[in-house]
This record gives C-alpha cells, structure tokens and sequence, in this order.
C-alpha cells in the first residue's frame, strides 16, 4: 500500500503497470473477449514475479540454485513421465538465462573475454557453416548452444559481494537441502531416497551421480569458508557434504574430493585453520580408512563399499558407449558435427541405450570432439584454462589455490563423466563465478574502466 501511496516509491510504477494489466483484462473479458481476461490475468501474474525477482534478486537466485542442485527433472520424470524431463531441463536453465539478465540491468555488464560460451558460439556458427550431423537441425544446435552456455551466464554481471556470499552460502547447504527435501517423498512412498545401482545409492530428489556432482562444489565451498573463516560449523558442513557424496556411492567424484581436501590440507596456508588442527584431521582420516575397509563386508549393501569388496569395474557401461563417438568423431575430425551432435550418436531406442539407460558419452572431450571437432575442442579446453588462471589470479591465496585444484579435478573428471550438460554444472560454476564476483568486489569501481560511457559495462580487472 505505501508504495502505491508514496509518488517516489521504487516499485510504483511497476505495481500501477500490474494494476492496469489487471483492470484491463477484467474490461477485455467484460466487453470484447472472455479470452482476453486470462491472458492479460497470465500478463499480470508474470509481470508480480518479475517484481519480485526484481525487489530480492539474491533471493531468488539463492532458491532458483537450490532448485536446480535438486535436479528436478529426475523426480518429474519418475512421477509425471518423461516428457516432463527435457522441459524441466529447459526450465531450470531458461530461468537462469532470465535471473542473469535481471542482475545484468540491476548491477551491469561486464565483457569476461575467456568465458567458455563464447567458444561454444564459435562451436556453434561454425557447424551451421560447416554442416551438421543427420538429424541434427540448427534450432536443435541453437539449444544446445543456450544449455551449454547457460552456467556461464552470471560471469557476465557486475555481481555484487552481497550476491556472491549468498550464492556460496547456498551452495554449501544444496546436497543437504535436497536430501531433507526427499525426506518426506520417500516417507510417503512417492520416491525412493536410495536406489538400487550395485549396491545402495543416495538419490535425493534427482540421480547418484548428479547429487554427487552436486557435492564436489558444495565440499569446494565448504573449504573455501572453512580456511577464510575457521570454526567448528565449517567443518561440520564439509564432513556432512562428504558423508552424502559417500553415500551416493560415486567413486569419481569421491576421489577427486577426497584429493582437493587433502592436497588443501597439506599445502594451503590459512591464519584461521592452523597447521595444527589441519594435521590432527589428516591423522584421523588416515587412521579411519583402513577401518572402513577392513568394515567394507558389514556396509556391503552400500555401493562404494560393494564396489570396494567386489571390486567392481565398468559399472557405467562406456566402454559401450565410447566406440560410437570415437567413429563419429573419425568422420569429421576438424570441425566436429555441430553442438548437439552428442545426443544423436546413439540411438535413444538402441540396445545399448535401453541397457545403459543413457546415450550420452560420459566423455566430455570425446563428446566435444564430436561436436567442435579438434579444433572446437581445442579452443573449449584453452578458454577454460585461460577463464580459471585470469581470474583466479585476483583470488586471496587460500581461494586462489583451493578453485585452481577444483579446475584441475573437473578437467579429469570430464573425461569420465558428463560434466557440461548436466543441471549440476549450473551450480558449479554459478559458485565459481560468486567466487570470482566477490574478488571483483573488493576492487574499488575506479579501477575498473569502463566502456563507452556506461559504468555497469566493464571490462574485467586482471590486477591480483
């Protein structure tokens, strides 16, 4: 009411524009179109959300990443059907599209040069220009290129510091926050939490392997706050983060923690976590694995302790996949056969594909290969390179040195697993960008130019 009331009032022309949208449906349905009073109603409802999103951008980008770590498309799929999969993925990734561009016109742009969408837009115009692969139509390629580029959206906004602690914050509680969601689904007997894939498995509201992707950023930030911060509740977040990804049974991304925590631990200076407390730490989980295997037996049910017992191999069926992208990559090495190509390879009614529940390649540089050929893969790899080693140069050392052994394990954890397609990507490097979006921050806006004018559109500042 006081913004109506209040001529100055920053929301008053917005809540007037809905006003009128309103008045104006129930006139249109009165006097010319029942129709018209539900689409202009629709007009108006959109138009009350955008104010929202617009009054608590941060809060909104703060639920919209935990929506998306619950990887939602997974549950729908199960209780609805599947076309309910695509459109949840289009949904979850165009609300992102849409949240980036509220922050562009609240905060201002910024040009990030390395971001890696600017190589897959190369990717993308040079398969128009090159040719496709049968099947695959450019408004196929075109999506594609706007989900693969989607988790690189927000590097291009002058991000506040305010929005890049909310969105680390938030990024540690996701994999608890999905899990307590698919509590009560489970109690209700509506979706299992755990699902039966060589032994039990953690599912949450989504996949194994998409929660434990969920859990490698949520670990990282976790020991970026633990060594900029100290304190007890840190800890505690990283051992629960850890205690999910164990418990969703993948052993990638496991190890790769496992290997970020400890080379953290042993090497990386911190005032607020002394040396001393890190090697007690250290001790005690060096002490407790060969306990947790010798127990392996016991916990067997559990799937990394199955696989550990058993040692099982080839639990995810690639080497059925592989031999089908490496023929397709053989076919057009340069230039690969468009963005997109990935999900036309194997059949999605094939044997192997019904067998595998998948066709994706589990492959990022075999699938990019196929997509961008040699050399669209070859610039993907070195913008990554160049986007992590710029900005994480302004980066304190504890921050600058953990986000720098996170790129190197996702660069070797993409050669197993599907790391750029997957909804969990958003949220890595949605955090990865809060982290370099809080770095930014501290450097004071003079020193950062401007372009044509325009204080929101800045280059980004490489001074350390």
């Amino acid at each position: 009411m006081r913004a109506f009331l209040d001529p100055d009032h920053p929301d008053r022309p917005i809540l007037l524009t809905v006003l009128l949208l309103l008045a104006g449906g129930f006139a249109s349905g009165l006097l010319i179109d029942p129709a018209l009073y539900w689409l202009l109603l629709a007009g108006g409802a959109a138009a009350g959300v955008l104010l929202l999103a617009w009054r608590f951008t941060t809060l909104v980008c703060a639920a919209w990443l935990l929506v998306t770590a619950a990887s939602l498309e997974m549950a729908l799929n199960d209780l609805i059907g599947p076309a309910a999969y695509t459109a949840t993925i289009a949904l979850v990734k165009g609300a992102g599209l849409l949240l980036a561009a509220l922050c562009a016109l609240r905060f201002g742009v910024r040009f990030d040069l390395p971001n890696p969408a600017l190589a897959y837009l190369f990717i993308l115009v040079v398969g128009w220009a090159h040719g496709l692969y049968p099947g695959l139509t450019a408004s196929d390629s075109a999506r594609s290129f706007i989900g693969s580029a989607a988790p690189f959206a927000f590097a291009f906004v002058r991000l506040p510091r305010a929005w890049a602690e909310a969105m680390i914050a938030t990024t540690r509680w996701c994999p608890l926050a999905v899990v307590g969601a698919a509590v009560p689904l489970a109690l209700a007997g509506m979706r299992p939490l755990f699902v039966e894939s060589g032994g039990l498995r953690l599912a949450g509201l989504g996949h194994p392997a998409f929660l434990a992707n969920v859990c490698l950023p949520a670990i990282y930030a976790s020991l970026i706050e633990m060594f900029r911060r100290g304190g007890p509740g840190n800890l505690s977040l990283l051992a629960a983060n850890g205690l999910i990804l164990v418990l969703t049974g993948a052993r990638a991304p496991l190890a790769y923690a496992l290997a970020v925590t400890a080379i953290s631990l042993l090497a990386v200076p911190a005032p607020m976590f002394p040396a001393s407390a890190r090697r007690l730490l250290l001790l005690g989980g060096g002490l407790a694995l060969p306990v947790l295997i010798a127990l392996a037996g016991v916990f067997a049910d559990i799937r990394i302790f199955n696989v550990t017992v058993n040692e099982t191999a080839n639990l995810s069926g690639r080497e059925l996949l592989w031999p089908a992208f490496r023929t397709a990559a053989a076919q057009s090495p340069w230039f690969g056969w468009g963005l997109g190509a990935g999900n036309f390879i194997i059949p999605s009614d094939s044997l192997v594909a019904r067998t595998l529940q998948t066709w994706a390649a589990h492959n990022e540089y075999l699938r990019m290969e196929v997509e961008g050929g040699e050399i669209g893969r070859a610039l993907l790899i070195l913008s990554f390179a160049t986007w992590a080693i710029v900005h994480t140069r302004r980066l304190a050392g504890p921050d600058r040195m953990i986000l720098r052994l996170a790129f190197f394990a996702f660069a070797f954890h993409a050669v197993t697993d599907n790391v750029l397609i997957s909804t969990p990507a958003c949220v890595l490097f949605t955090f990865i960008t809060a982290v370099f979006a809080r770095a930014q921050s501290a450097i004071p806006a003079e020193r950062i130019p401007a372009i044509a004018g325009w204080p929101g559109f800045a280059l980004p500042d490489s001074r350390t």
